[in-house]
């Protein structure tokens, strides 16, 4: 089977019709030769037929697979190891295959063990909900958000060529990242605020709900993200999510010692820093939008 030169001659299989992949389904509806999905929930397929994500919708990922050139895998990483493990027997031909799991480097890692026929390349959408399910699905979704790219040695200039062009397709901002760099970077800004907001959440009494506000809402948001999902990235990502949680206890600590002391100078230096610092990381972040 040749692959195809453009996103618009592919013919594309989508496995996992949760959130991200519903949404991917909604994103590429008219923007390539034929898309179907695949999810083991009979729920999801009947609604994304209902949704007219799909032209193919079935539980069954052979019947999916035949004929695709473009495979995404879009699950949970635990799910997307295991269908890396058994992608060569449920495909014959020779796909370009990019996932969207929210870690890369054990991703990668099974990724390189596919046999020579498979053309595969790593990435992740740094978008996503507090509810999931392919009820949640939104084409929007991933407009303006930024989408790791991550090469194996392996990974062809085609494969390179048609997931930016999936990328920029979506309304993204593909950029290419190593696997232990984007493991080590959302550790930091994903992973340990979601550990942070949920800690929030157990930490606060029943008592204070009457005065619970915005500064609670917001800060604790996270914490409704699905569990399963968030275990998934935070067990495959541990050692980063542990470094950083680690910082980020110092910097706690810290803030605890100049209070129980009644430094009130030396809290105030520090709570200026966290102004100063969260305005840098979003410039920065804004910067990267206009580039």
């Amino acid at each position: 089977m040749d692959n195809p030169a453009q996103l618009s001659e592919a013919r594309v299989a989508i496995l996992g019709m949760g959130l991200m992949g519903g949404s991917l389904a909604l994103a590429l509806r008219g923007r390539c030769k034929r898309l179907a999905g695949c999810d083991p929930d009979l729920s999801a397929i009947k609604l994304s037929l209902e949704m007219q994500a799909l032209d193919l919708a079935d539980p069954d990922p052979a019947r999916v697979l035949a004929e695709s050139d473009l495979v995404i895998l879009a699950a949970p990483v635990h799910a997307i190891l295991a269908l890396l493990r058994e992608l060569s027997t449920l495909h014959p031909g020779s796909p370009v295959v990019p996932d969207i799991g929210s870690t890369k480097a054990e991703i990668l890692g099974a990724m390189a063990e596919l046999p020579p026929r498979f053309d595969p390349v790593g990435g992740h959408p740094i978008c996503g909900k507090a509810a999931s399910g392919m009820a949640n699905a939104d084409a929007t979704l991933f407009r303006g958000a930024p989408f790791a790219l991550a090469p194996l040695s392996r990974t062809s200039a085609h494969a390179r060529a048609l997931a930016e062009e999936l990328v920029v397709a979506l309304g993204a901002r593909p950029f290419w990242v190593d696997p232990a760099t984007h493991d080590r970077w959302v550790a930091a800004s994903s992973h340990v605020p979601y550990l942070v907001a949920s800690a929030l959440a157990l930490a606060t009494p029943d008592e204070v709900a009457p005065v619970v506000g915005p500064g609670f809402v917001s800060t604790s948001r996270l914490a409704s993200s699905s569990p399963g999902m968030m275990l998934d990235a935070l067990v495959s990502n541990r050692r980063e999510v542990l470094l950083s949680l680690g910082r980020f206890r110092k910097q706690l600590d810290l803030l605890e010692i100049q209070l129980s002391h009644a430094s009130p100078a030396q809290l105030d230096c520090s709570l200026d820093k966290a102004v100063a610092r969260r305005e840098s990381l979003i410039l920065s972040a804004q910067r990267g939008d206009e580039r």
